[in-house]
């Protein structure tokens, strides 16, 4: 999977970067889909040591058991594999609760995982200093809606409908870093029933 390259947005959208192996007294990795990818690739430049201070937590999704194996092998002091990120989210938790000073924690796959785990991870008291992000797989949005404030997961059309209140809303790069969601408006607010054919942006 080819890294995604954002176009130039506004300052509210997050910029992610690539993972590197820092020196800590932990390595927290979480990953869903294709992130998985990115932690392959930082095991090239690793070696055991590094390994058995890490804990990854995976998120397979739509990939299945494509990489699972492979990261089983890299030896990592924990390993978790969950179906969703709700059910990885109370050992994500606990996870960071039992995080040591000088721990890094690595955040890798779509931006709907990066952004919520992003927010548990500073809510948990780690600094954004010993953070990093890397965007591999799908784009599709995490989105909010700003009307009846519910979420809608992988978006991929614009303008959608708001999978809470049926609204069609046009999807902006307005982003909540508390809600780890862009931001959604009603595309027809001034003009009821105009709404512009869908256009398939994300995937």
């Amino acid at each position: 999977m080819s890294k995604t390259v954002f176009p130039p947005s506004i300052t509210s959208r997050p910029v992610y970067g690539e993972l590197e192996a820092r020196p800590g007294s932990g390595h927290l990795m979480i990953a869903d889909a294709e992130g998985a990818e990115a932690i392959l690739d930082l095991a090239k430049t690793t070696g055991k040591d590094f390994w058995a201070k890490a804990h990854i937590i995976y998120i397979p999704k739509q990939t299945g058991t494509k990489y699972s194996s492979q990261l089983e092998e890299l030896g990592a002091g924990q390993y978790y594999a969950g179906p969703s990120y709700e059910a990885a989210q109370s050992r994500i938790r606990r996870a960071l609760q039992d995080c040591h000073m000088g721990t890094q924690v690595y955040l890798t796959g779509t931006e709907s995982l990066m952004g919520q785990a992003m927010y548990e991870a500073t809510s948990a008291g780690i600094p954004h200093t010993a953070i990093q992000t890397e965007h591999r797989g799908s784009t599709a949005r995490r989105m909010q809606c700003v009307h009846c404030k519910g979420i809608t997961e992988d978006v991929t059309t614009d303008p959608f409908e708001c999978s809470h209140c049926g609204l069609s809303l046009f999807v902006r790069d307005h982003y909540s870093r508390r809600l780890a969601a862009f931001q959604g408006v009603r595309v027809d607010a001034e003009d009821p029933g105009n709404i512009p054919k869908k256009v398939e942006l994300f995937k």
